[in-house]
C-alpha cells in the first residue's frame, strides 16, 4: 500500500514540476534563428507539414517558431520546403534541424546565402601611381596605366558606393555610376576617368 502511494505522488510532482520530468507535454516548442532572409519567400517544414513562412527583416536575421507546440519524444524534422527560399539567395540550409524533443526546442538554424555579383568598371587616363578605390572597408589599389578595374562582389540588393581614397600621382579622377544598389547581375558601368590635376 505504502509503495502505491509512493508511485501516486511520483506522479503529482511529475505532473507539477516540469523540470523534474523534462516538460509538459503539448507545451514545448520547435523553434530557431535565421540569417540572410532579406526578402520573402522563405517556408520551412516540420515534419513534412507544419510549414512556417519566415518573414524577412532589415537585417537579415531573427527567430522562427513554429505554431504547433510538442510534445515529450515527438519527432522534429525541420527543413525548407521545395525550392521555397528568397529570390536574391542562392541556397538555404538548416542545422539541428532534427531530433526528438526533450525541452523546448531552440537551437535550430537557418542560414541563406545570398547570391554575389561582380562590382567593376573602365578606367580612363590613368598614368599616375597610387590610385585607391574604396566601396565600404573594400580597397582596390589601380596600377597607372591601367584600363580596368573589380571591387570585391557584393551580395544582391546590397547598396555599394565607389569612391577614390587616395588619387594619382599629379592626377585628379573622378567616379561615374559608382553608387546605387546591386541587382540580379553584374554591374559593369562604373566609369573612373583620370586628367592632370589642377
Amino acid at each position: 500500500m505504502k509503495s502505491s502511494y509512493l508511485r501516486a505522488g511520483a506522479a503529482l510532482a511529475c505532473a507539477l514540476t516540469l523540470s523534474a520530468c523534462g516538460g509538459s507535454d503539448g507545451n514545448m516548442v520547435i523553434s530557431g534563428e535565421f540569417s540572410g532572409v532579406t526578402k520573402p519567400g522563405l517556408i520551412l517544414t516540420n515534419n513534412g507539414g507544419s510549414d512556417l513562412v519566415v518573414p524577412p527583416t532589415n537585417t537579415g536575421t531573427g527567430q522562427f517558431y513554429f505554431p504547433d507546440l510538442a510534445d515529450t519524444d515527438d519527432k522534429y524534422d525541420v527543413k525548407v520546403k521545395g525550392n521555397n527560399i528568397p529570390s536574391n539567395a542562392a541556397k538555404c540550409e538548416v542545422f539541428n534541424g532534427s531530433g526528438r524533443v526533450v525541452y523546448d526546442v531552440t537551437g535550430i538554424v537557418v542560414i541563406c546565402t545570398l547570391n554575389q555579383h561582380e562590382l567593376k568598371g573602365t578606367v580612363t587616363g590613368l598614368t599616375g601611381a597610387n590610385l585607391v578605390l574604396v566601396n565600404g572597408s573594400d580597397r582596390v589599389a589601380v596600377p597607372a596605366g591601367a584600363t580596368s578595374f573589380s571591387m570585391a562582389k557584393i551580395n544582391e540588393d546590397a547598396p555599394y558606393g565607389i569612391a577614390v581614397l587616395t588619387q594619382p600621382d599629379n592626377q585628379t579622377c573622378t567616379v561615374a555610376n559608382g553608387t546605387g544598389t546591386m541587382g540580379a547581375n553584374d554591374v559593369t558601368n562604373v566609369a573612373v576617368t583620370c586628367g592632370p590635376r589642377t
